[in-house]
């Protein structure tokens, strides 16, 4: 997978962007607040996902416009590609999304087109942060090899969003929790698959997160990193999601009724359920250090691209925003050296601290952007 060239316009302070890319290495230099991160956030949405930032489609367009536009031609490993990302500010809900030429209706039918991982600053909290984060890096993790698993996650969230509704009524007198089943059988059928397609996506990023890790612990540490479910006590060779998994589910569910009603929300589920990291056998969130949590980041994204990669049989684009300005140079040099046959986008404040023999160099000010010749 490799970005032929990025057009962007009116997208926050982005003007009038028209840029090549190298096929291996392009790293956006420039002072804080210029736009860099906002080029890898435009690119980003080009890929199907939400902002990275969290951001709603009113703060996308510039302050002072009306209207924002994003173009990325790329090509994969049958033939080259282009999407087009516009809406207005006057009439946000009815986006311009094109895929070659042919009108989308949303950003999720952009799914698998173009693949990326990016990495963030906030990404190096991963292995210690919130189980949140866990559970959305696994989600986007799954979701960019079944394209279908999106549109499953979204909707066991707004089901789960109404089961906790109706506990509250039920714990005031407003209800009663005879119309808990309408919402226990459709969670237990999303649950179950969304359990079985993370459960098996765990076990192949355990496998190569634990090879990489015993490489930039020079063979000290092992990592393992296994799938913790609410719900079941043991997945190991169980695929029937739709029988004995959905079965084992809704029990789960039915039996803690009283529980959920007290506390006024799901207590079991794939939305409690967490990725837990071990360092030579000690939980990583109890016992780890600073430099441990940050290697256990780095491993788990560097897994996601390669499992994207080795899955699609082709390797996909790096996003590395301002990520390596927070790593000393060992850690710099394994990233660096790990990312390698892949196209890679870097975000800097000076090119001079990367150690590069090839690629592009872009200067980013004021929103626009050019080569440095």
């Amino acid at each position: 997978m490799k970005i032929t060239s990025i057009r962007a316009d009116g997208f926050r302070n982005l003007k009038e962007v028209d840029i090549a890319l190298h096929p291996k290495l392009n790293i956006f230099c420039g002072s804080n607040a210029q736009g860099k991160t906002n080029l890898l956030e435009a690119l980003w949405l080009c890929t199907g996902e939400r902002s990275f930032r969290g951001s709603k489609d009113r703060d996308m367009i510039a302050a002072d416009g009306k209207k924002l536009s994003i173009s990325a031609e790329f090509e994969d490993n049958r033939r080259v590609q282009t999407i087009d990302y516009a809406f207005s500010r006057s009439d946000m809900k009815n986006k311009k999304l094109l895929i070659n030429g042919v009108s989308m209706k949303n950003p999720s039918e952009l799914f698998g087109k173009l693949r990326c991982v990016i990495f963030t600053p906030e990404d190096l909290s991963l292995s210690k942060g919130s189980p949140d984060n866990r559970r959305s890096f696994c989600d986007q993790s799954v979701s960019q090899l079944k394209l279908s698993y999106r549109n499953v996650a979204d909707k066991y969230k707004r089901i789960l969003e109404q089961r906790n509704l109706q506990l509250k009524l039920i714990a005031s007198g407003k209800s009663d929790d005879s119309m808990l089943d309408i919402w226990d059988i459709q969670l237990a059928q999303m649950g179950a698959y969304i359990t079985m397609l993370r459960y098996n996506y765990c076990k192949k990023l355990n496998s190569t997160a634990s090879a990489l890790y015993e490489e930039i612990s020079s063979g000290a540490e092992r990592l393992d990193i296994v799938y913790n479910s609410t719900v079941y006590k043991e997945l190991e060779g169980r695929i029937d999601y739709k029988g004995d998994l959905f079965g084992e589910y809704y029990d789960k569910l039915t039996g803690s009724r009283a529980d959920d009603i007290r506390a006024g929300f799901t207590i079991h589920g794939v939305h409690r359920d967490d990725l837990l990291c071990s360092i030579n056998g000690m939980p990583a969130k109890d016992f780890a250090s600073q430099g441990q949590h940050r290697s256990i980041a780095l491993i788990m994204k560097l897994s996601q691209a390669y499992i994207l990669g080795e899955e699609m049989c082709d390797p996909p684009c790096i996003l590395l925003d301002d990520v390596l300005s927070e790593l000393d140079a060992a850690r710099q040099s394994f990233v660096m050296n790990k990312i390698k046959g892949m196209q890679v986008l870097i975000t800097c404040c000076d090119s001079s601290q990367l150690n590069h023999t090839e690629g592009t160099v872009f200067t980013v000010k004021s929103g626009r952007v050019s080569a440095e010749k």
